[in-house]
């Protein structure tokens, strides 16, 4: 007879995991995987929507049913499990959908309802797909159910089921990679920097586009920022081209850094990842407007972020797209007043073309919502997409691949202020993307840590 530890395991998938990634079943191919009935209605449920998980959740349905039409003449039905091979040639586990057992004059069946009891209703679809993994537990089986829901993670737990989150995808955000690295070298490799303008970047380790911050041995006042280039050598941080850029000067050295990013044409993606008030949006949109007015490097700006609201939502707004979208965009029209207004220089400049209205009217400004970017072609535009934590990895991929020719894309956002219920700072699109995409020559990033927005805005960041 074959042991529990020689049989495969067997896990049990909760709905938001299909949700999070439509491919996640073919991540247990080693082994068998079991789809509730439960998970069944509610993917039911999800797959008229027209976002993200309305998509996965219709290619979930349909992967199924290629499955069962597919080992249907050999092997049965899905009930009695059906091989992954028939779909992947190197699957060795099948699949099954499978209901709870409820009323069943079964031992096992018995033993399920009386460890259940009133406390978890039936009626709940939790609960069903909670009783599938505790049946198949109690029939001897190594189950692991796998969801992303940390409540039912903890109800699975104390029924005594092996749990796990779906880690694919996932990044490690408590490291996540910052975009420079600081070190002491000799004042002599210092000077000889500022002297010839690069140093090979290969005794650093450094990644393309990836920041130095270097003091010198024994005097930290001598100090230079330089970056790696795609060629390997170390070139330093252009002062004269960073101070002032559309009246906006950094504050520290992670924005001049952002800046240099942000105003490299050979750079096609920037990532900038920090808290509020560091200056992410505002920077974007400085480079934005001193690339596309000033230089005529790009056609127009294009702004855009997910409409996912904090707190509850207020429901339908009035007006067609533009009045819909300018509650949504409001913090854009803040950074954009910063930029076109306020102090004398810029006061003289806010004519009809320097300012917000007059910037959409002359389309050197586009407001768009990520709802409508699916099928654009996008060339020759500087893209900002702010709040980009609030995006799947699917998502931000969908968003990427718009880019067309000569086009330069900023995504800004922070992963610890989510509102995306299916999210977090690990398995965000922008997490995900900084650590897939760098050592690219074409990319670049940089973590903002200080808040330069106010006092109280620093004091609120680093306290509460």
């Amino acid at each position: 007879m074959e042991s529990r530890e020689n049989k495969p395991k067997v896990f049990v998938l909760d709905t938001n995991v299909l949700l999070h990634s439509a491919q996640s079943v073919e991540s247990f191919q080693d082994n068998d995987v079991v789809i509730p009935m439960a998970v069944v209605e509610e993917l039911d449920k999800f797959k008229k929507n027209s976002d993200e998980l309305g998509r996965n959740a219709r290619q979930v349905i349909r992967y199924l049913d290629r499955l069962r039409q597919k080992a249907l003449p050999k092997t049965g039905q899905l009930r009695q499990g059906v091989p992954l091979s028939s779909i992947s040639a190197s699957a060795t586990g099948k699949l099954f959908v499978l209901t709870a057992t409820t009323g069943q004059d079964t031992p096992v069946a018995r033993k399920v309802d009386a460890t259940f009891g009133s406390e978890l209703a039936y009626s709940s679809p939790d609960n069903r797909i909670l009783r599938v993994a505790y049946d198949l537990k109690r029939k001897g089986r190594r189950v692991i159910f796998i969801s992303k829901d940390i409540n039912l993670r903890i109800k699975a737990d104390a029924l005594g089921i092996a749990v796990m989150d779906f880690e694919r995808g996932k990044v490690n955000s408590s490291s996540l990679y910052t975009g420079f690295r600081e070190a002491e070298i000799p004042a002599a490799e210092i000077d000889k920097l500022y002297r010839e303008h690069h140093l090979p970047a290969r005794p650093f380790g450094l990644l393309p586009n990836e920041f130095l911050v270097a003091t010198a041995e024994g005097n930290p006042k001598q100090s230079v920022i330089a970056r790696c280039r795609a060629d390997e050598l170390l070139v330093p941080v252009d002062r004269s081209k960073t101070d002032s850029v559309w009246n906006v000067s950094p504050r520290n050295r992670e924005q001049r850094m952002a800046l240099d990013l942000l105003l490299d044409p050979a750079v096609k993606l920037v990532t900038l990842v920090g808290g509020a008030g560091t200056g992410k949006t505002l920077l974007a949109l400085a480079a934005a407007m001193q690339l596309v007015l000033n230089e005529n490097l790009y056609d127009r700006i294009l702004v855009s972020r997910p409409i996912i609201p904090l707190g509850n939502d207020i429901g339908f707004l009035p007006g067609d797209k533009g009045a819909k979208l300018a509650s949504w965009m409001q913090p854009i029209f803040d950074n954009l007043d910063f930029l076109l207004g306020g102090e004398s220089e810029r006061r003289a400049k806010s004519s009809s073309r320097y300012s917000t209205e007059g910037l959409i009217n002359s389309h050197k400004l586009e407001l768009e919502a990520l709802t409508y970017i699916r099928g654009r072609s996008i060339p020759r535009q500087y893209v900002i997409v702010d709040e980009a934590q609030n995006l799947t990895p699917h998502e931000v991929k969908t968003i990427i691949s718009r880019c067309g020719e000569d086009t330069k894309m900023v995504l800004t956002g922070d992963p610890h202020q989510i509102d995306n219920p299916y999210l977090d700072a690990s398995s965000n699109g922008l997490s995900y993307t900084v650590e897939r995409l760098k050592g690219q020559h074409v990319f670049g990033h940089v973590t903002l840590a200080r808040s330069e927005r106010s006092e109280l805005s620093a004091l609120a960041a680093s306290l509460l």
